[in-house]
């Protein structure tokens, strides 16, 4: 687990089938389904509103020019989405990663701090008030670049593909095309920006207390080293690069499907 930072009381994982197997012997299957909730309803929020602000800056930006625009007003783009998503989806994150830590509670529903999504929201608002929410929204400004790397990466990479294949260069691609763009552009950021979301976890973690992002750098270098901000990277990679391979796909013929129906209307 990205959170893990040497602690007694946290369980130890030597890799991702014992940590499936120790999850399942002391959780059972809701366990392994710890956070499912938050985690769909945020990655569902975040990259609908994602998508909604990049292709709205995009074309403000675009407006009036003939070219396309640059890696560098892809990668601003994005960033500035990526800022603006996170304002409304910072406390989803947060609930996601309270539910998962919840490891102590075992299969004993009556020994868990949170009952749910919900449950979570209303507990950290009563106790920790909108700052307890917000936990970890620095880090996670600085994680916009995670985005904005991969989207600057995804661009530029069906720009130049367009363009090896002497190709105009908004041409559409295939769906494996588009599955070969999204899972390169999708590993680059991650390993990119992997240390971030191990800060963003820990400030985010309930059962440490740290004073700030600097503190959570300091202990994890500390006791770990370089590894320590690299915990869980290659999980992560599995879980998340199928899922935007999908998001991206779906999303490209969607919104291509849509605009020639515009267009056919028009």
């Amino acid at each position: 687990m990205s959170v893990s930072d040497g602690l007694e009381l946290r369980p130890k994982y030597n890799g991702i089938l014992h940590c499936m197997t120790t999850v399942w012997k002391h959780e059972g299957l809701r366990g392994l389904y710890q956070g499912v909730t938050p985690n769909m309803l945020g990655a569902g929020a975040s990259w609908g509103l994602y998508f909604f602000f990049y292709n709205a800056i995009k074309a403000y930006k675009k407006d009036g020019k003939l070219e396309s625009l640059s890696a560098t007003e892809h990668l601003v783009s994005a960033a500035e989405a990526g800022a603006m998503t996170l304002c409304i989806t910072n406390p989803i994150w947060v609930t996601k990663t309270r539910l998962v830590l919840q490891y102590n509670a075992g299969v004993d529903p009556s020994k868990r701090q949170y009952r749910g999504m919900f449950d979570a929201l209303v507990k950290i608002y009563k106790t920790e008030g909108i700052r307890g929410l917000y936990k970890g929204f620095v880090p996670g400004l600085f994680g916009t670049s995670h985005g904005a790397l991969q989207f600057m990466a995804y661009e530029d990479l069906k720009l130049r593909y367009n363009k090896y294949r002497n190709r105009v260069s908004d041409t559409k691609l295939n769906t494996a095309e588009y599955i070969m763009m999204a899972a390169v552009s999708k590993i680059f950021a991650v390993s990119a920006t992997y240390p971030y979301q191990v800060v963003r976890a820990r400030l985010q973690d309930q059962h440490n207390t740290y004073s700030g992002v600097f503190d959570v750098i300091h202990r994890t270098w500390r006791k770990e080293g370089i590894h320590g901000f690299y915990k869980g990277i290659i999980p992560n990679v599995i879980r998340v690069t199928p899922a935007c391979c999908i998001t991206f796909v779906v999303y490209e013929n969607v919104s291509g499907f849509l605009l020639d129906f515009r267009k056919q209307n028009n």
